[in-house]
């Protein structure tokens, strides 16, 4: 389905045009209809001479409503620029002109109304003359014109026509898969509760849909659909779409409210863009400038901070960042207008880059421009790596999301990039919304960051282990998921060893001075003459010192099961296997038995098998012991 906006000045025709067309008049409030002025939007359909059913978004042309306008023009396909022949081109027609021409609206009809009040016909060819020169340097510089009275039918039947032509071949709307639906209007009906209305963006809605209110997050269900006045149990992107939603009030949500499904958006307050300023702006845009943001059915305050310059004069061009007062739910590609909110004044538009930035840059860092060009001019697989570098470590389905690709394209180039090297699997198959990616230069500055801060800590602790796991993470600033997926590679690679609790460079290895060894011997001796009841590492400490018991430790001269206990290696084997063995033979061991068999200690005994619990050998249940796994 096709959706079609008016645009012109007020009290020019539009409303009067669409009621000739479709039968229905488009002003629904009792004001518009005692003033005789559209002061909000209106809706209405028309059957097409092939059979094509469009919808139709009429707006208000007074200046003062132009943020009604504004929340209805940005979801339509083409538009009815409506000029009336007996006043021609107006202040307001300039502006909605100026206003479509940066939401980059490409396809219209330059619709001359009221001819039967024209003076005459060179009168009405001036008028035309004037409305070809207007729209000549504008998105609409092909947009045909057709002359109608409203009043009498005349060209009617040829306006008709000539929007079967410029509907013909527009692509299908894209589905991500992903529903949302800006409301343009939010009421409620007796006996059935909140309805919001607005065009449905990319994807598609159901009866009985959990859905989410953003930025509000007031959850409800879909409780029915309808477009036009016709019931449906589903319904695609590009539709004039009504929504019943139970589980929401009508005053809990408001004009500007995505309505999407759980999960798939988040409201933001900072956006990267892309920002031209008209050439008859009424000022140049200063950096930190307050303006009102329109995108989608929203409206916000805002503050603009320029990147790479302080002023943007009228008529140029620059990236921006957006800090908006208030969350706004915006995709990559979406269009916005900025406007001075006193006196007020549009003042341009653009793009959104990126609905999401890491940071609030620095305003003249060089690297951030060219980041943000390549966002705009790049290639799918240049957004592809931008947008994965900007999330550091990320799921398929969150770096989708961010990107804002179809499924095709979006699985053509991320498996191209990973078949380059460009882009690295950490977990799963490019195929599963799970799988977890990172980016070449990312995976390369993580490692190096691991690297140095290991060969760091070797350096000034050389009898330690290494470094304790939650201590690095920490460092890195990572989840924990991650930093597992981080070390797991890179001990898989070869680059550090795991041990335990510990992370240390691969190459790394702890030894005793020849002097600190010659220290340590006595204490080794007693080792072997008490090997199941051997010093702990509160009298080992006291005699050498904590960094030759780290040594021992480390050199792998000693096994530490608990704070206190440890044992020899061999000492340690033997009571391992004849665990494994008696456990293997009865079914089950109870710490009284090690204890006697090895003629050691309760405290000895305890913190071994205790050990051997924590790495998951054995399994306790009350004062016995189990096998869960063997190593």
């Amino acid at each position: 389905m096709h959706i079609i906006g008016t645009a012109g000045h007020v009290d020019h025709g539009k409303s009067t045009l669409i009621a000739a067309l479709t039968g229905t008049h488009p002003d629904r409030l009792k004001e518009e209809i005692a003033r005789e002025m559209t002061i909000d939007l209106g809706f209405a359909d028309l059957t097409l001479p092939n059979g094509e059913q469009i919808g139709i978004i009429d707006v208000p042309g007074h200046r003062d409503f132009i943020g009604n306008m504004l929340s209805g023009i940005g979801g339509i396909d083409a538009v009815l620029l409506v000029i009336a022949a007996d006043e021609g081109v107006s202040p307001q027609t300039r502006e909605h002109l100026a206003i479509l021409d940066l939401l980059e609206i490409r396809r219209g009809i330059v619709v001359l109304t009221k001819i039967d009040l024209a003076p005459d016909p060179e009168w009405l060819d001036l008028v035309e003359m004037e409305a070809r020169e207007l729209v000549a340097p504008t998105t609409l510089a092909d947009a045909p014109v057709v002359r109608v009275s409203a009043r009498t039918g005349s060209g009617l039947a040829e306006l008709q026509v000539a929007l079967e032509r410029i509907l013909a071949d527009i692509p299908p709307k894209r589905d991500l898969g992903r529903p949302r639906l800006p409301a343009d209007r939010v009421f409620s009906l007796s006996g059935f509760g909140t309805v919001v209305t607005g065009t449905l963006l990319d994807g598609s809605f159901s009866v009985g849909d959990e859905v989410i209110c953003l930025p509000e997050e007031k959850h409800g269900r879909v409780r029915g659909l309808q477009n036009h006045k016709h019931k449906l149990q589903s319904i695609n992107p590009g539709y004039r779409t009504a929504i019943n939603i139970s589980g929401v009030d009508k005053s809990e949500i408001a004009r500007g409210t995505v309505v999407a499904h759980p999960g798939d958006y988040q409201p933001t307050t900072l956006l990267d863009a892309r920002l031209r300023l008209l050439p008859d702006a009424p000022l140049p845009l200063k950096h930190f400038h307050e303006v009102k943001l329109y995108s989608g059915a929203a409206e916000v305050s805002a503050r603009v901070r320029l990147l790479g310059r302080e002023a943007l004069p009228p008529g140029e061009t620059a990236f921006i960042q957006l800090r908006c007062e208030q969350p706004v739910v915006v995709e990559r590609g979406d269009h916005f207008i900025l406007r001075l909110p006193s006196p007020a004044a549009t003042l341009g538009g653009g793009i959104i880059l990126d609905p999401h930035p890491s940071r609030a840059y620095r305003r003249q860092d060089e690297t951030i421009i060219a980041r943000l060009q390549q966002l705009l001019d790049g290639s799918a697989s240049d957004l592809l790596a931008q947008a994965l570098e900007s999330l550091g470590i990320s799921t398929r389905a969150q770096l989708q999301t961010r990107v804002s690709l179809p499924e095709a394209t979006f699985s053509a180039h991320l498996d191209q990039l990973i078949a380059d090297g460009e882009i690295i699997v950490l977990q799963g198959d490019s195929a599963s919304t799970k799988t977890v990616l990172i980016h070449k230069r990312q995976w390369e500055k993580l490692t190096n960051e691991v690297l140095e801060k290991l060969a760091e800590f070797h350096q000034q602790q050389p009898l330690k282990p290494g470094l304790k796991r939650d201590v690095l993470r920490s460092w890195l600033g990572l989840p924990q998921t991650h930093f597992d997926l981080l070390v797991s590679r890179l001990a898989a690679e070869g680059s550090i060893r795991l041990e335990a609790a510990f992370v240390a460079l691969s190459t790394h290895h702890v030894r005793l001075t020849d002097q600190q060894q010659a220290l340590a011997t006595p204490i080794l001796e007693q080792f072997a003459a008490q090997l199941f009841a051997p010093p702990t590492a509160s009298e080992i400490e006291g005699a050498l010192g904590a960094d030759i018991l780290e040594g021992l430790v480390g050199s792998g001269q000693l096994k530490q099961v608990s704070d206190q206990i440890l044992f020899t290696p061999a000492a340690f084997d033997q009571m391992r296997d004849w665990v494994l063995e008696t456990i293997t033979n009865q079914g089950s061991l109870t710490l009284a038995q090690l204890r006697d068999h090895f003629g050691t200690s309760r405290k000895y005994a305890a913190a071994f098998l205790e050990y051997l619990d924590q790495q998951g050998i054995t399994l306790r249940k009350g004062d016995i012991r189990t096998l869960r796994r063997v190593k």
